[in-house]
């Protein structure tokens, strides 16, 4: 199964571990840097109680496995034994067992998993509880920018979730139909979600700050029957109204019949499109108890389509399963983020973005709750992210580097005004880390003692190709090692195994979250992922791995840019820039240049009371900009310095935080932007025009 293509090299867990190399040198002419700084000092290590507490040494245990090394090996040689041996503890029941756990009889790329077997995902995340004690367990705890805080326990969900399947299923809809959902982050969006799925439907996730046109593209694509939606939320004190989006989005969409509106709590409005609106009040709590069936759907039938949007071309629908992305989703954060049912997970994301999902579906899964927040992460001032750990009693917060950035040029003052002491653990992903954030974030919020579990894979992925745990040491910002069942590689551009240097990141065997394919697109799902080496997943990060066995994803690929033939990473250059006392976030980016081909612009976000934070036009910012070249110069040669900095209030981001590069770029050289409809903050684009000008 480890049958490299070229010379034959042992898996990492194999290999003899001497001290971390100080540095990486880049295997080829194509990788993105010359040298990138990695390794360095462990600075967590995991206590025996938890070890001995911890979800995966109880995995190991029982299956008589010496050492996670060997637990890698076995999971990743033998898929069928791990997959199986997932399902078995997360309790995932069947109506209908399968006859077998994956089939390959098509090839790596089109892996059929829990062959001929029948169930429905909502029945392992709700039903199978009735009468037990996770019953009476919360399922969400929930808050709004405006401070109103509301629970569900998983009974209270279950019914709720029941009524809706009903209404549903008196609109018509069922089995095989595709339904959007554009909402905010409240209680009522799992509940859609749920009753989706549990009357054999398609889930269709989307972005709550989407537009009309972003609306329209994607549920054309999946030809879907009925959208939810909302009034509105509010976003910084501002009511962002979503209905009349809806309503404009509704119009171009030919195959839409049904819009479900969520007035308030209680409260739902069911319209046929294109008709007079009929209005209708789901019963409220404590009416008679609805007992709605959950349809039996294949193992493989799909479930969910999430759309994400690349640097070209439409938006790529990546096809879910019922015993795909949900199981994938509970592995991860059972076996890497060691959640057991009587934590909160808290995920600052939204429901359009595959972390949203993914929170709801691992949770309930593992009878854990889910903390949903809506909002502002720093409204109505800095602290809200620890407010919230605080009022909450969070004990797993994710969060990404780039919020982290953002919210450390508040001080850590107003992290110490709140009690965390409910947290056991940090989760991240989104982007690659710099040293600076992730040591504050380490020191400062978790006192040196709390682990930061790295995590970084993909919607088409279903959750981590990489991820930290709780049975091995962790340096700043590495990642501890692949997943459990995945077969993650790192290669040069003949597809051969390389340690110490950067290269490709690739999956060498299927696992049972990879998507299914693109919706309606089989051949680009195939020439995205698995049409550059044979039978080889490559994934579009750039990683390297140190002597020590830890793991480093540098940036996507296509981020690279190369200046004058030399290649470099956004975010090494962005380490740079934001270890410097008075830059609290950066993005740098590629531009054409006539003689160097291209040349590096970066964009900074000064701390909150740096120099220079009034008047960009000041000598003291001037300066700045020239302390910054200047360091870039000196870490990475005079020919990567930047042609310019420019000092902005925000950098253009998605609601989960990742920085958007691309649209970035676009903004500065004044050429179309492109597809903005995933932007948090549209406003940062005149900003970056305006730097531009002056």
């Amino acid at each position: 199964m480890w049958q490299r293509i070229g010379q034959r090299q042992a898996p990492f867990w194999e290999r003899s571990r001497p001290n971390p190399l100080a540095r990486a040198q880049c295997s080829t002419h194509t990788c993105p840097v010359s040298e990138f700084q990695f390794g360095g000092e462990f600075v967590w290590h995991p206590t025996p109680e938890l070890i001995a507490q911890s979800n995966l040494q109880r995995f190991m245990n029982q299956r008589g496995l010496g050492s996670y090394d060997e637990l890698m090996r076995r999971s990743t040689t033998d898929i069928a034994w791990f997959w199986e041996a997932v399902l078995r503890e997360l309790d995932i029941q069947f109506y209908k067992p399968y006859s077998r756990v994956v089939d390959l009889s098509e090839g790596k790329p089109w892996a059929k998993w829990c062959v001929a077997g029948e169930m429905n995902i909502v029945h392992n995340m709700l039903d199978k509880y009735a009468g037990t004690k996770i019953d009476n367990q919360l399922a969400i705890k929930s808050e709004i920018e405006d401070g109103t805080t509301r629970t569900l326990s998983y009974k209270e969900l279950r019914e709720e979730v029941n009524k809706m399947a009903a209404a549903l299923r008196g609109l018509g809809l069922g089995k095989g139909d595709a339904i959007g959902v554009f909402m905010p982050m409240v209680p009522e969006i799992v509940i859609a979600m749920l009753a989706i799925i549990k009357i054999g439907g398609i889930f269709l996730p989307l972005f709550s700050g989407f537009g009309a046109s972003a609306i329209v593209s994607r549920l054309n694509d999946a030809e879907a029957k009925a959208m939810f939606t909302a009034d509105g939320t509010y976003r910084r004190g501002k009511f962002c109204a979503m209905k009349p989006i809806a309503d404009e989005a509704a119009a171009q969409i030919p195959t839409l019949k049904h819009m479900i509106s969520f007035k308030q709590v209680g409260e739902w409005q069911m319209e046929n499109v294109g008709r007079a609106s009929v209005s209708r009040r789901s019963p409220p709590k404590g009416a008679s108890h609805i007992e709605e069936p959950t349809e039996r759907t294949s193992a493989e039938d799909p479930m969910m389509i999430i759309y994400t949007s690349g640097t070209t071309g439409k938006p790529k629908g990546a096809v879910h399963t019922h015993c795909g992305f949900p199981i994938k989703s509970a592995q991860d954060m059972w076996q890497g983020l060691d959640l057991h049912p009587d934590e909160t997970l808290f995920w600052m994301t939204d429901m359009g973005w595959m972390m949203g999902p993914w929170e709801v579906f691992g949770t309930l899964l593992l009878g854990a709750t889910m903390m949903l927040y809506d909002g502002a992460p720093d409204f109505p001032g800095p602290d809200r992210v620890w407010q919230l750990v605080d009022r909450h009693k969070v004990t797993a917060l994710g969060i990404s580097p780039t919020l982290i950035r953002a919210l450390r040029r508040h001080g850590e003052d107003i992290v110490h005004r709140h009690d965390l002491s409910s947290l056991r653990k940090f989760a991240s992903t989104g982007e690659p880390w710099n040293p600076d954030p992730w040591t504050w974030l380490f020191q400062n919020v978790g006192r040196g003692k709390l682990p930061i579990i790295n995590y970084s894979g993909g919607t088409e992925i279903s959750g981590g190709i990489v991820m930290g745990n709780v049975l091995t040491p962790m340096k700043p910002c590495a990642f501890s090692g692949p997943l459990p069942g995945m077969a993650a590689d790192v290669v040069d551009e003949n597809g051969k195994s390389i340690r110490g240097k950067v290269g490709e990141l690739v999956i060498r065997e299927p696992w049972i979250g990879m998507t299914r394919g693109f919706w309606k697109d089989r051949q680009r799902y195939f020439d995205t992922y698995w049409s550059r080496f044979p039978d080889v997943w490559v994934h579009g990060d750039w990683a390297a791995v140190d002597d020590d066995g830890l793991w480093y994803i540098l940036g996507r690929s296509d981020d690279t840019i190369k200046i004058a033939g030399k290649r470099v990473g956004p975010a090494e250059v962005e380490s740079i820039l934001v270890a410097h006392p008075q830059v609290s976030e950066a993005a740098a980016v590629g531009v054409p240049d006539p003689i160097k081909g291209e040349a590096l612009v970066c964009f900074c976000v000064l701390r909150k009371g740096a120099n220079g934070d009034v008047d960009p036009s000041t000598a003291l910012r001037t300066s700045l900009a020239a302390e910054l070249k200047a360091n870039v110069a000196r870490d990475l040669g005079k020919a990567l310095a930047p042609r310019d900095v420019l000092f902005v209030g925000d950098i253009p981001k998605t609601r989960n935080a990742k920085v958007m590069r691309r649209i970035a770029r676009a903004a500065y050289l004044g050429e179309t932007l492109g597809d903005t409809s995933a932007l948090e903050n549209p406003g940062s684009l005149e900003e970056i025009q305006r730097a531009q000008k002056s």
